[in-house]
This record gives C-alpha cells, structure tokens and sequence, in this order.
C-alpha cells in the first residue's frame, strides 16, 4: 500500500457511525426538493433544506429551466472568459445588479466559487482581510489563498473587530468579510457596527447575502437592504442555491471592481459557466420573488411560529431571528441520535457536530421553507419535544 492510501485508510470515523447506526449523512432522496421528500420508500417531513422559498419545484422556475435547455443545450462547454458567455448570463448578471442596488455583478459557477474567487484576488501581499470566527468555509479557503494578513475577530463582536482594526496600517487596504446571516446559528450579522468601524478605519466590507436574499429585505434584497446599508457596503455576494431553487452564485459591486474580478477571479475565469437550465431557473425564482411577496410574508409567520413553540418547549436557540433555527444540545452522540429518532418519526433535520462546531456547541439545524404548512410545523414540534426529553436536553 502507497503512503498516501495507508495515511487516508486509517480514516474510519464515519465507519464507526455507521456501525453505531446513528450515521445520518447522504440520506438519498428519491423525489423533489419539496417540504415533504421520500427516502428510502418513506415520506417524511424535510425541515433541513435551505430553499427557503420554497421554489425548486414551482412550475415556471422548471419550465425555465426546460426552455433553456431546449434553446441552448445541457452545457455552454467552457468558461465565461472564453466561449461559455450566453446571453441569459448576461441578462440575468444585469437583474441581480439592480436587485441589490449595485452597479453591476458577475455570476459564478457556484456561491464557493464566489467567495473562493473574490476573497482570494481583490486584497493584496501588505493588505488586509478581517472575518468573523464563524463565517462560511468558502470564505475561509479564499482567505487561506489570499497572501494578505489574515485576522479574525469574535462572532458578531464589533470590540473584537475593532481591536483587529486597529492593528491594520491605516494607509493599507483593509477588507471586512462577513455572512449577512450566519448559517448555522440562524442570527444576523451587526451590519450597522461594521460599517461604522468601516468609516471610522477607512475600511471596504463584502457580505454574504447567501442566506439573506428571500428571507430579509425589501422583496427579499437581503441583510444590506434589511438595515437599509446597501450604499455603505462594497461587495454582496449571493449563491443560487438557496431561495434561488438553482445552482450557482454572483458578486455584485461598483463597476470598476466588477471588471477586475472578471479579469482577475481564477475561480470564475477557470470554471466552466453556469449551465442554461441553472441560468434561467435562478433568473424565474428572482422574478418569483419580486412578484409573489405573499411567500414572504408566509415564511417569517411560519418562522415565527417556530420561535414562539421551540421557546415555549425550553429548547436552546440562541441569538437566531431567521428560518434557520439551532436546537442546541450540546452532546456529540446525542445529536446523531435525536437526528436518527426524528428521522424514524418522519422528521429529517440536519446534525451540526463536531469538528464543524466544538463539541459543546452541537447542535440540530432546523429551517423552514415558504411552502411549509403550520401543521407540518406542529408535527414537528411535537416530534422534536419527545425527543429532546428523551434525552434530557429539556
């Protein structure tokens, strides 16, 4: 056996899980994206997915996505930077600017490709990239490509960001990169104090509206539009695979910087473009979301619905105001199996455990889509209670 198979074979600890019968990870769904899925032959209630609209099955978004295919083929077969720019690209790049009030935005093969694009190539060598303890992994793996000085600050701790500040040299750029809603924790970024530290260091901000966009905002603008900031932040970035119902990502900013990261984003100029069907299925939900506000409006009664029953029940939730919700329970094991127990139960939600979070940090990730019903819900609730005093979390 070579070095690098005797190194990677000694890695067993989902094989361990599996053996335990608590593996809850590649649950194969055998239907659509919808708030009930089949798996394995059973329905069961899908609470862990992040179409938050609730979009991926509407008629029009799929029959978008039929057309393209039809008029365009199954793939553009290279890049944007060379032969793989259509037309909807460039439609639709022109609607995202203007949803998000920028100049101009350019799409992206997925929202990791965004971040990984964009933080790795705007900041250089005598720079500075600062970034909250629990942003997205994509914004980490571009900041760990990036050859600036890399400083992190305490989750949503603007005397913590304000101290890495004041390390920075003031005559040096000095870029803020932050989540617009955390997606884990469910609670939204202190845009406000951010840009104020901003102003006062001379610093750019980026935010990831990944899960922002369709939940906050004017029709679903996002964070920035949520505390009326847009103007003040340089860079929002979005992803197509959450209100979206697609794939995909962009970035959108003023026109100058936009030109550069066209020119200058590995991840965007050596990628093969976004495919037809995921152009003009992203391009539908956006107009979806701009003429049906109603789902909206039903997402955050539903949301808040949920707030009220899991504070009511005792549950733990932390500092969440969004349809992501974390069910803290604060135990490895006792996570995968109240994961495993909902699922038996007909409830499908998502284990947050170790080393993605500190071992007294596990928790369930429950989130809620437009299309959910208050009795699904209550089903749910129900469910998760027994649970959760199964195990004493409660």
């Amino acid at each position: 056996m070579r070095l690098l198979q005797e190194k990677l074979s000694k890695y067993d600890v989902p094989q361990k899980i599996k053996d335990l019968g608590i593996y809850p990870y590649f649950r194969t769904i055998e239907s659509d994206q919808d708030t009930e899925v089949i798996i394995n032959g059973k329905k069961v209630l899908m609470f862990g997915s992040n179409a938050y609209l609730g979009l991926t099955n509407h008629p029009k978004v799929k029959q978008a996505s039929i057309d393209a295919i039809n008029k365009y083929g199954t793939g553009c077969a290279g890049s944007r930077f060379l032969n793989g720019t259509l037309d909807i690209h460039i439609s639709l790049e022109k609607k995202l600017a203007e949803f998000v009030g920028k100049e101009d935005a350019i799409v992206y093969s997925t929202g990791f490709q965004v971040n990984l694009g964009v933080v790795s190539c705007v900041t250089g060598r005598e720079d500075y990239i600062l970034w909250d303890e629990l942003d997205h992994a994509s914004i980490i793996e571009g900041h760990r490509l990036s050859f600036s000085t890399k400083l992190k600050y305490k989750h949503n701790d603007m005397e913590s960001l304000e101290k890495q500040l004041q390390k920075c040299a003031p005559d040096k750029i000095k870029l803020i990169v932050v989540d617009g809603v955390f997606s884990m924790e469910g609670d939204i970024v202190d845009l406000p104090g951010i840009v104020a530290l901003a102003k006062k260091y001379n610093a750019s901000v980026m935010v990831d509206e990944a899960h922002g966009i369709g939940v906050l905002g004017e029709q679903g603008r996002g964070t920035c539009n949520h505390f009326g900031l847009t103007d003040e932040v340089d860079l929002i970035m979005g992803t197509f695979s959450k209100s979206f119902a697609s794939i995909g990502g962009f970035i959108a900013g003023d026109k100058d910087t936009i030109n550069y990261l066209r020119h200058n984003s590995r991840s965007y100029i050596f990628s093969a473009s976004n495919t037809p069907a995921a152009t003009a299925a992203a391009d539908a939900s956006l107009d979806i979301m701009l003429n049906e506000p109603e789902r909206i409006e039903h997402l955050w009664t539903i949301t808040n619905m949920a707030l009220e029953g899991f504070r009511a029940m005792g549950c733990e939730i932390g500092h969440t105001a969004t349809p992501i919700i974390p069910l803290y329970v604060r135990d490895n094991d006792k996570t995968f199996l109240i994961t495993r127990d909902l699922f038996d139960a007909g409830i499908f939600v998502n284990p947050v455990v170790a080393p993605a979070v500190s071992p007294q940090d596990t928790l369930i990730r429950f989130s809620l889509m437009a299309t959910h019903t208050e009795a699904q819900l209550k089903i749910a609730l129900v469910e998760i209670e027994k649970a959760f005093k199964r195990y004493g979390i409660i």
